[in-house]
């Protein structure tokens, strides 16, 4: 059970229901706050929990994170569905969402 520092929920559009989307990060990370910044612009319709990485280090090491900040697309079942690290543009995440 993923322990989130904080979550933010968006509603949920058809076709999205059920995913969820893991953004690892950590306080200390340049990265990781333009990729929030990014996240937020992209406007993706899918639940996101942000975990701390050095708050929860046992989430952390349990979906094999060895760098932040990185993404995990979780589906229905909670399976990885996609991971992406590093940070990215607002329209590399929008297609990373759909594809």
């Amino acid at each position: 059970m993923v322990m989130p520092v904080s979550t933010t929920v968006k509603p949920n559009k058809a076709g999205a229901i059920d995913m969820r989307i893991l953004r690892f990060t950590a306080s200390w990370c340049g990265p990781c706050k333009l990729l929030a910044k990014n996240l937020e612009e992209a406007d993706i319709s899918i639940p996101i929990e942000v975990v701390d990485v050095d708050v929860h280090s046992d989430v952390a090491v349990e979906y094999g994170i060895r760098g932040v900040p990185t993404l995990i697309l979780l589906d229905e079942n909670d399976n990885i569905s996609k991971r992406l690290v590093g940070n990215k543009t607002v329209s590399e995440l929008k297609e990373w969402v759909i594809t």
